[in-house]
């Protein structure tokens, strides 16, 4: 029978490999594999897909989205002039021109960074995938996405749909055959919080991109934004008996960081022009009208073959007085706010990682080189050849300038000691993407503040399950501290943190 420090381990170690998943594959359903003889089956809904050459979780995207769209279909489509060809064929041909032209690295692997191109078709099949696995995929969806002439609202609602449910909402689709009254996208409902939202998309139809044509597009030369003011002005007609979300793209060129100096903020320019539009049409808002706005700019369409497609969003509270305005708040006025529009922060998260499709199948951390030791985990057990150590980690950290890992352990004679090992350049880079669940258990790493909001934040992490006897002991000798001995748990931490980070900033 596990003991109970080995339970607890055991519960450690659980709740970092779900960090890890989290972190690859988001919030939704997780991905559904297993290896049966020489097979991968996935899961996705109800039905079970099955290869031999399924390896990493794109090429399963490769093949589930071909099926999806009717391979029937997409070999017509590939029969005609490439000008003529629906966008996504167009984006499948030069994927499979790109993926031809790579080699395979030491290991064997053929590997690539991520370009337009890829977040392009790759996110289309992910985004359709996340739909079937955690709500429903209707053939009215199919049927639109396959349309050149619906594809461009079609692809922008996916993506949409795809950031909502990587960031915890459940999604309800709405009845579009019901033709008695208008209807949003969908509705959202936030596993985090319970509540309700009404989601509208809009994206701006530009002549040439997306399938549209002089017929149906503005000139490519158009101010982007343009039509926001009427795409916001049309998703506030469409009934809603909740809060609104409404995500408006404004389909343009991508910003580069050749257009900005160095040191800069990556701040494109149509961001000033859509924040004093939403200001203005704030203005207008009849008595208790308001939605949250996201105004992005999704342009790996426009950006194929680059690496940095330069995407974008704005986040604005039309109506919401307390989100994102220009207000000072305390760090722990400002926490409050936070928590209060959770939700958003969490979707914010999501827009700007999107499309962040995940490479394996289980979610774990990625496999060690050949060569390279074991990772060490916390609260394991391990004879350290060569030193003559044999005991538990009880802490590990890396420090990245001296490419080195400080390893605590407690052994088994009852010492406690620190020993080093050599990281090597590929581990580094598995470490500097998963600090936090790199050795075995969520430890939260410090990172580099840039703001004193991050730095409270970070310490509020830290000192969030501290017990209130501890912050009443360490604050003695405050000028108020017969005050803070009645304050709660929560409230002593907050002002805990927000004082260190005073002191820190005052030094």
């Amino acid at each position: 029978m596990p003991t109970p420090q080995r339970v607890q381990a055991m519960f450690r170690e659980i709740e970092a490999k779900e960090q890890t998943r989290i972190q690859q594959q988001g919030r939704g359903r997780p991905i559904i594999s297993i290896d049966h003889a020489d097979h991968k089956m996935v899961a996705v809904g109800s039905v079970v897909h099955f290869s031999k050459k399924w390896k990493y979780f794109p090429d399963f995207l490769m093949d589930y989205i071909k099926k999806k769209l009717d391979p029937e279909w997409g070999n017509v489509e590939l029969k005609k002039a490439f000008e003529d060809r629906h966008p996504l064929m167009q984006w499948y041909h030069l994927l499979c021109h790109f993926q031809a032209q790579q080699k395979k690295d030491a290991n064997g692997h053929f590997v690539a960074k991520a370009n337009g191109l890829s977040n392009c078709y790759l996110g289309t099949a992910y985004n359709l995938y996340l739909l079937d696995h955690n709500v429903e995929l209707q053939e009215r969806y199919i049927a639109r996405i396959k349309d050149a002439k619906q594809f461009q609202g079609a692809y922008y609602e996916l993506l949409v749909a795809s950031c909502l449910i990587r960031s915890g909402f459940e999604l309800e689709l709405e009845n579009e055959a019901d033709l008695t009254q208008k209807h949003c996208e969908f509705s959202a409902i936030s596993k985090r919080t319970g509540k309700k939202y009404w989601v509208e998309a809009k994206m701006r139809s530009v002549s040439g991109v997306l399938g549209k044509t002089d017929a149906d597009g503005q000139p490519a030369t158009s101010k982007p934004t343009g039509r926001l003011s009427t795409h916001l002005r049309e998703a506030l007609k469409k009934p809603a008996s909740d809060d609104r979300i409404v995500f408006i793209d404004l389909n343009t060129t991508p910003m580069r960081p050749e257009d900005f100096k160095s040191g800069e903020p990556l701040v494109p320019k149509w961001m000033d022009a859509a924040e004093k539009q939403l200001e203005a049409r704030e203005r207008e808002l009849k008595d208790g009208e308001s939605a949250y706005v996201f105004v992005t700019n999704f342009c790996f369409h426009n950006a194929l073959q680059e690496t940095f497609a330069g995407h974008a969003a704005l986040t604005y509270g039309l109506g919401i007085d307390d989100y994102f305005k220009p207000i000072h708040y305390t760090l722990k006025d400002a926490w409050r706010v936070k928590q209060k529009h959770i939700d958003m922060f969490d979707l914010k998260d999501s827009l700007h990682s999107y499309p962040q499709i995940p490479n394996s199948f289980d979610g774990d951390l990625p496999p060690v080189a050949p060569g390279d030791r074991d990772r060490v985990k916390i609260g394991q057990a391990y004879d350290f050849e060569g030193t003559g150590v044999v005991g538990v980690v009880t802490s590990a950290t890396v420090v990245e300038s001296e490419k080195k890992i400080y390893i605590a352990v407690h052994g088994q004679d009852g010492k406690s000691c620190i020993l080093t090992e050599d990281i090597s350049d590929q581990e580094l880079e598995v470490y500097r993407a998963y600090q936090d669940t790199y050795f075995g258990v969520v430890q939260p790493v410090s990172k580099d503040s840039k703001t004193p909001y991050e730095f409270f934040e970070w310490m509020l992490g830290a000192y969030k399950d501290t017990p209130k006897d501890k912050f009443i002991e360490w604050m003695k000798g405050a000028p108020d501290w017969e005050e803070l001995k009645h304050l709660s748990q929560e409230e002593l931490a907050l002002e805990y943190c927000e004082r260190a980070t005073y002191s820190a900033m005052s030094k």
